[in-house]
């Protein structure tokens, strides 16, 4: 089966890439609107992609109706958000995170999701969230003019005390469940893990 990507509706090229790019991170992200009311949405077109300094990138479609999603309408104000990361007990809460609210209404705080202050950004976080970083806005890009790729440079990271060895600098993965998206509703658990040895030659890590 092959495909070009101009004999595809758009639809039909969503399908084909969130189809076989799996499993997808996904970027739980929290703005704040003009009346204080807290996003939180979260994004399967998402990734960290330097460190030096750390960037983190998704991609924010229009809604069906073809209005802009309040998290890039509060980025494109404040210039800042918070990309949590969700676990196994908090995957339902994102997944309904992702309805369709209006702006006055807060996810977190219809789901009934805890709030912590941020460190150097105005933006809360999700207090049980493993992992969380501050972002503050290094570049967008417009795509076709219906659709953005914002890029953030993580300025703060957050890490829930049992996940983190400081002395290694290593995860407890014993300890840390993270989800991925699949497609469609579907989302996968990650604990069923491969260890590989390093490769001949190469250092380990």
């Amino acid at each position: 089966m092959e495909y070009t990507p101009e004999d595809l509706t758009s639809r039909e090229r969503y399908k084909v890439l969130t189809g076989f790019v799996l499993p997808r991170p996904i970027a739980w992200v929290t703005t704040i609107g003009p009346t204080g009311v807290v996003n939180a949405a979260p994004f399967s077109f998402f990734n960290v992609f330097c460190e030096d300094p750390p960037l983190c990138m998704f991609a924010a479609n229009p809604r069906p109706d073809g209005r802009v999603k309040d998290t890039v309408v509060n980025i494109q104000r404040t210039g800042e958000f918070v990309v949590n990361l969700a676990d196994e007990p908090l995957a339902r809460a994102m997944h309904d995170s992702s309805g369709d609210f209006p702006p006055e209404i807060g996810e977190p705080d219809y789901l009934g999701l805890k709030l912590a202050p941020s460190t150097k950004v105005a933006v809360p976080r999700l207090a049980d969230a493993p992992w969380a970083m501050e972002c503050k806005i290094w570049k967008t890009i417009d795509v076709n003019g219906n659709r953005q790729l914002i890029m953030g440079e993580g300025i703060h990271f957050h890490i829930r005390d049992e996940l983190w060895d400081a002395a290694s600098m290593r995860v407890n993965m014993d300890r840390y469940h993270p989800v991925g998206r699949m497609f469609a509703d579907r989302y996968c658990r990650t604990d069923d893990r491969i260890v590989f040895p390093p490769a001949e030659g190469a250092p380990a890590a």
